[in-house]
């Protein structure tokens, strides 16, 4: 039952597939030694495109973490999230030690199995609707991944796979967060997924003039830099679990930190750009402070959205000083996209593990390819090189096609229990 007082939200585990690491360790390996995972598109023959570059996820294994005979019934981002989870629920040690009826899962996607939809698709063209998979609906729909990682681990507490874009895995965070809080579960497997490289997908995207066509892997994702044209299609999952403190207390966990202050807003502005303003995101950016009850100081660090598109990073630098003012000058703010590309819907996840770390660590990750600054964008970006810093809290902030703001605020523990 809902208790009225308010909870501590800690978290407890990580795991993530990424294109520079299938596992948190290699991820933020890559992260700190900036990295990245471009290279030409191996998925499909990109000849004909415009865009020949993506972000793809090397030497993934679904059979590390699902039975034979059912990988064949899952959409490639689904069992991205599948893996993600086992790691996160791993590292926290949470199976078995929680009611099932107090676990819930928050895992989103912005497109879901669409590598499923186009396949299908062709069957019924080439061969008739019989050959159809009767796997199609369940494999394509993007709820699917939220739900099998539920039934892997008897989680029939609240269960809801947000969709909000390249917000939504911030947003699946924030909204599990919230449940936690306010005593609707007691843990939480929160995040986001994505499999979107495809003809299809990469094809929409550089049609909407999203995508860079840059042909130089170091100079294709390059957030606040000046010769910036668009962001790098990337994959995979990131996946966090949030607990309660005091049951996370009483089972001896390993806490990282905790999890604050949400903010969620949405510009009504447009349906891919940003509001020109950056008034919603800017509120968002608020919205996570008020709602952690801090107040923004030096100590803090900012994983941005930083898509390296044009009008992204510019207003997204707006936001920044338009909710923190003068102080926004004083504190480091990198995009950890400038070495994974935009995993879409998986964003939010795997940005919110590298704010995790920065605080755990001390360390703040760069961004790379930084070469000629902006006049519009002039903040620390923490240019090339990782930098130890003094942080105790980290704002993720994700915006998504639509208008939609996500973030969320982390801040270090100092009572952890069996803190290693």
């Amino acid at each position: 039952m809902r208790n009225s007082e308010m909870k501590r939200v800690v978290v407890t585990g990580l795991g993530c597939i990424t294109p520079v690491g299938n596992d948190v360790k290699s991820f933020w390996r890559s992260i700190i030694e900036g990295r990245h995972g471009f290279a030409e598109i191996t998925k499909f023959d990109a000849g004909s495109m415009k865009v020949k570059i993506a972000a793809e996820v090397k030497d993934f294994d679904p059979g590390m973490y699902i039975d034979k005979n059912e990988i064949r019934k899952t959409d490639l981002f689904a069992q991205y999230a599948l893996a993600a989870a086992a790691q996160a629920i791993e590292d926290s040690g949470l199976h078995g030690q929680i009611d099932p009826g107090r676990l819930g899962v928050y895992i989103g996607s912005g497109i879901g199995g669409i590598a499923t939809f186009i396949l299908e698709h062709q069957k019924m063209i080439e061969r008739g609707p019989a050959r159809v998979s009767p796997y199609f609906v369940p494999m394509m729909i993007s709820n699917m991944a939220s739900a099998l990682v539920a039934i892997r681990y008897g989680a029939m507490g609240p269960n809801l796979p947000v969709v909000s874009a390249c917000a939504t895995g911030t947003h699946a965070i924030g909204e599990a967060f919230r449940a936690v809080r306010h005593g609707y579960a007691d843990a939480a497997i929160a995040g986001g997924t994505e499999a979107p490289i495809n003809r299809l997908a990469i094809a929409g995207f550089t049609n909407c003039m999203a995508l860079s066509t840059s042909e130089d892997p170091d100079s294709c994702s390059i957030p606040f830099d000046r010769r910036r044209c668009g962001f790098v299609m990337g994959e995979g999952a990131g996946v966090i679990i949030l607990e309660e403190y005091e049951h996370a207390k009483a089972r001896g966990a390993k806490i990282y930190c905790e999890l604050c202050g949400y903010g969620n807003t949405c510009d009504a502005y447009h349906i891919t750009a940003p509001a020109p303003d950056a008034s919603g995101s800017a509120r968002a950016i608020e919205l996570a402070f008020l709602d952690s009850g801090i107040v923004p100081d030096e100590k803090l660090y900012i994983n941005a959205h930083g898509t390296s598109t044009p009008l992204n990073d510019r207003i997204e630098t707006e936001a920044i000083k338009k909710a923190l003012g003068k102080l926004a000058y004083k504190i480091p703010v990198s995009s950890t996209k400038s070495v994974t590309g935009h995993m879409l819907g998986a964003a939010g996840g795997v940005e919110a593990i590298a704010s995790i770390l920065a605080i755990k660590s001390g360390i703040v990750p760069p961004t790379i390819g930084y070469r000629e600054p902006d006049p519009e964008c002039d903040l620390d970006y923490v240019p090339n090189k990782a930098r130890r810093c003094k942080i105790d809290k980290a704002l993720s902030l994700s915006l998504g096609f639509g208008g939609h703001n996500a973030a969320i605020l982390f801040r270090k523990v100092e009572e952890t229990a069996n803190d290693d």
